[in-house]
């Protein structure tokens, strides 16, 4: 059995629909088990309506209906096939623009619609086709999930249900909606943005599946980013732990999520490229052996904010560590790197929202320390197995940053020996980029 998950691009017209389901053929005696997104750019036009319905303004969905019409015209499908959303999406805005409502809650209603239209339209597609198959609402077939609304975690439970709907499905091809699940309470949730993935990751460690397939418009994993690296190579097998790095450290390929109910079940996954089906991709694996360079990518991420406490009272001062991160995590800011000595603590995190949060967290640290507070930073790590212990790439690396004239503010070594992560101006990211992959990757 296979799981493969297809992104806004693979379904976005038409064309790529016929696409696809080329792809699901092919795979056709693995009993496929298929995850889709909305159509492309539709989850944007959803909020934006949302948005507008809030302030009172028109409530305009025609690009959403004339979208799906296009569609649904192209392949010959019956033009009434997406109405019964269409209306129930005109009545929640009618709802939001009477009560201004624009909670989470009411949020993840709207976000759903995509994924349940473009479901119906892939599985109505390989039936007119010869294909059996059969759409599903995720929530339908066991995708319970906690009541975060906007960022929801499935509950235990939800893999039985799951496996025990979709294992006995080997007649047909089901079409399952990404991104949506239900409370307990049957209230609609979403797995957060870019949330099909985790779908697709949860659905294959529930049914136990042999490879869970991430169908995308990019060649899989990269050396680094190609727009920023035009000579950025394609990764054939990278390690779980690698992807999960990169994922978090801003590669964008691949939702940081969907690592964690794969490694749990040792289910490779592989990333695709819809628009070149021969293509390799990248395969991530439990272990891969070290390629030839220790590094096995690098990546970039910007807006980050550097946080800096000093103090020399901070010297064997029992409990200031602590204070230090409940008043993090009280304020809910997840923190991404921390570097420690005797009398300071340097730490960064997303710029994004923050600035209120931290006048908070001086206020609640005012009297043990002198704070600084940097924004402006970015992170590049690079990623590799055994690179933390590798002193002759160690230095190739500063020397590299030095030698280019750019300045470190914060190193952090990862735990898990495979990452060095190191704060730079935002100015200088890119032009980091390109000088670490010339000297390990060309």
């Amino acid at each position: 059995m296979v799981v493969i998950k297809f992104g806004g691009t693979s379904v976005g017209s038409a064309e790529r629909i016929k696409n696809l389901t080329d792809i699901v053929k092919a795979h056709r005696d693995r009993n496929p088990i298929v995850v889709v997104s909305a159509v492309g750019g539709i989850t944007d036009k959803l909020l934006a309506a949302a948005a507008k319905a809030y302030q009172k303004r028109e409530i305009d969905t025609q690009e959403i209906v004339d979208n799906h019409k296009q569609i649904l015209s192209d392949l010959n499908l019956d033009s009434n096939l997406v109405d019964e959303e269409l209306k129930e999406l005109e009545e929640i805005l009618f709802v939001i623009s009477r009560i201004r409502d624009q909670s989470p809650k009411i949020i993840d209603i709207i976000s759903s619609f995509g994924e349940r239209m473009s479901a119906k339209l892939v599985a109505a597609y390989l039936a007119s086709i010869g294909i059996s198959s059969q759409s599903f609402n995720a929530y339908d077939i066991g995708m319970i999930t906690d009541s975060n609304f906007g960022a929801a975690e499935p509950l235990p439970e939800a893999f039985d249900l799951l496996n025990k709907n979709l294992s006995g499905l080997s007649d047909l091809v089901p079409i399952v909606t990404g991104f949506v699940a239900k409370n307990e309470e049957g209230q609609i949730t979403t797995l957060g943005r870019g949330g099909s993935d985790y779908t697709a990751a949860i659905i294959g460690a529930a049914v136990k599946a042999e490879e869970i397939q991430i169908w995308t418009d990019v060649y899989g994993m990269m050396t680094a980013n190609p727009k920023i690296v035009a000579e950025a190579k394609s990764i054939l097998r990278i390690s779980f732990n690698e992807a999960a790095e990169l994922a978090f450290f801003g590669a964008k390929v691949l939702h940081p999520k969907t690592i964690i109910p794969a490694v749990k079940s040792n289910i490779p996954v592989t990333i695709l490229n819809s628009f070149d089906p021969d293509h390799e991709g990248t395969t991530i694996l439990a272990e891969v052996p070290v390629g030839d360079s220790v590094v096995r990518a690098i990546s970039l991420r910007k807006d980050i904010t550097l946080f800096k406490i000093k103090s020399s009272r901070m010297l064997l001062m029992h409990g200031f560590l602590a204070k230090l991160f409940e008043a993090f995590d009280k304020n809910q800011i997840s923190v991404d790197m921390i570097a420690t000595s005797e009398i300071s603590v340097s730490m960064t995190f997303d710029n994004k929202n923050v600035d209120e949060k931290l006048e908070k967290i001086k206020q609640e640290l005012a009297g043990i320390g002198e704070i600084y507070i940097e924004h402006g930073k970015a992170i590049i790590s690079l990623v590799g197995i055994g690179l933390e212990n590798d002193l002759e790439a160690l230095n190739r690396i500063s020397s590299t940053i030095l030698n280019n004239g750019i300045q470190i503010h914060l190193i952090s070594k990862g735990a898990s020996e495979i990452n060095i992560g190191f704060v730079i101006d935002d100015k200088d990211g890119e032009k980091a980029v390109k000088c670490l992959h010339k000297e390990f990757f060309e």
